[in-house]
């Protein structure tokens, strides 16, 4: 087969797909574009005059594989699940020993264990690759996070550096273990960022119902806030929201937008990999089930007129500084509490895969490109650079007194708006797991009095060692 002059190729010319073609292209790799309707792939080239000559649209897959120089490096960015195995069954042939395949899409990262396993023997090469950032971050630079052998990384490694995110000048991309890595942690840093997110728009709720700020008041906050320990990129984006004034209505933006909260699937699979692990990511599972609950608002304003709302005077928020502090160290408080969690996920997959997995090195990889990109992240990076083991970010040195001094204002901010009845289940859960794991003597031992004397399930005893079955009383 000749060999032809496309560096590098992308299948899937959907938003993610053209931005990340446009991004290679931009950083002079010739790239080959190819899509279902063969017309999308023509329109990447012809829309973007500036960048033509480094942008090759094929009609046919045949054409798009001829024109790859080898060995041949092919990145999908299609759908997750079927549609990638589709792919994949279609180009196979086409491809010789030596050729690399990428799905760069949000995959169940147990899918690309398996697609792993299936190309194994057959002299081709599977690489699955998380991306974040989004359009902008595709386009612009990317946070990306390779699983696959160690030894397929330098094939395309050339490319990920040039377009992936720049953090003081490093690129924001590591081999981060084998097969389905670097998909896992992907899903790991989407369950972080649904957490965020819905920690921030209950603090916006505290701020709207407690406090009955005015949307710009609030834009004022958040852009304060993003001068200290909560700059980030959602912390960003969440005060020009609240600033943004709808041009029909000229009212603030948020007011109008519907109450029910999308998603695409990864903050859910994070928690049921979570929960198969045995990890409590529970506030991370908050955070989806609050999306879920928000989808079914017609079932919300029914159960609105059944249910008085809280009386006044319940509890008072304070709309000074103290007040607006006292909100800033909760969320700064909570927000590791989640990252925690997300972090003890991924320390559990990578013993349970035998991965081992970098977990210094993905903090720093998800300080610029990505969605929950922070400065917060680099005190998680220089944590696990000390050469200490860090068993949980709750334990390290780094954050023990940071979260000793918070707790105190989660604590006040968590009861206030429960008894004002305003909902705040992330926040709520991230007390609850911090309790939880600071308690030396928990109360399951109850639980497991219960399931021994109903079933028989044995129970182990301080005082003595091995599996004990006690004979309880009838009942």
């Amino acid at each position: 087969m000749a060999n032809g002059t496309a560096d590098i190729g992308v299948i899937g010319m959907g938003t993610m797909g053209a931005n990340l073609a446009l991004n290679m292209a931009e950083k002079g790799f010739r790239v080959a574009v190819q899509n279902r309707t063969p017309a999308k792939a023509f329109a990447v080239r012809d829309d973007n005059p500036d960048l033509a000559d480094n942008v090759l649209p094929a009609e046919t897959l045949e054409d798009f594989v001829k024109s790859l120089k080898t060995p041949r490096r092919v990145v999908f960015m299609v759908p997750a699940g079927q549609p990638v195995d589709d792919e994949m069954a279609k180009i196979r042939p086409l491809l010789q020993e030596g050729d690399v395949m990428v799905d760069a899409g949000n995959a169940d990262f147990n899918d690309t264990v398996r697609r792993s396993k299936e190309v194994e023997g057959s002299g081709l090469k599977f690489v699955g690759m998380g991306v974040s950032g989004g359009e902008l971050g595709a386009r612009h630079g990317p946070s990306i996070m390779v699983g696959g052998a160690k030894d397929t990384y330098p094939l395309i490694e050339p490319v990920l550096t040039k377009i992936a995110a720049k953090y003081q000048d490093e690129p924001c991309v590591a081999w981060l273990g084998p097969d389905g890595a670097g998909h896992f942690v992907k899903t790991i840093h989407n369950g972080i960022e649904y957490a965020d997110m819905q920690m921030i728009a209950e603090i916006y709720g505290i701020m709207r119902d407690g406090l009955k700020l005015e949307p710009k008041r609030m834009a004022e906050v958040f852009r304060d806030w993003n001068t200290r320990e909560l700059a980030s990129y959602l912390i960003e984006i969440t005060a020009v929201n609240l600033d943004e004034i709808d041009p029909e209505t000229e009212t603030p933006m948020v007011e109008v937008i519907v109450d029910e909260a999308g998603q695409k699937g990864t903050g859910r699979w994070a928690v049921i990999e979570a929960e198969k692990l045995g990890v409590g990511a529970t506030t991370l599972e908050a955070a989806v089930a609050a999306r879920g609950l928000s989808s079914r608002r017609g079932e919300r304003a029914d159960a609105a007129k059944l249910y008085e709302g809280v009386e006044p005077g319940q509890a008072q928020f304070f709309a000074d500084e103290a007040g607006l502090a006292e909100l800033e160290s909760a969320l700064v408080t909570a927000k590791i509490i989640a990252y925690a969690q997300g972090y003890a996920a991924m320390a559990a997959a990578s013993d349970e895969n035998s991965w081992n997995l970098p977990l210094g090195t993905i903090a720093e990889i998800w300080r610029a490109g990505c969605i929950i990109r922070s400065h917060f992240l680099d005190d998680i990076a220089k944590a696990y650079d000390k050469g200490h083991t860090v068993v949980n970010i709750l334990q390290s040195p780094d954050f023990v007194g940071r979260v000793a001094k918070g707790q105190s204002a989660l604590r006040r901010v968590v009861a206030k708006a429960a008894l004002a009845g305003i909902p705040v289940p992330a926040l709520s859960a991230a007390l609850a797991y911090f309790d939880d794991y600071r308690r030396a003597r928990g109360t399951a031992n109850l639980i497991q009095a219960q399931r021994d004397l109903f079933g028989a399930h044995t129970f182990h005893r301080f005082d003595k060692d091995g599996a004990i079955h006690h004979q309880w009383p009838a009942v």
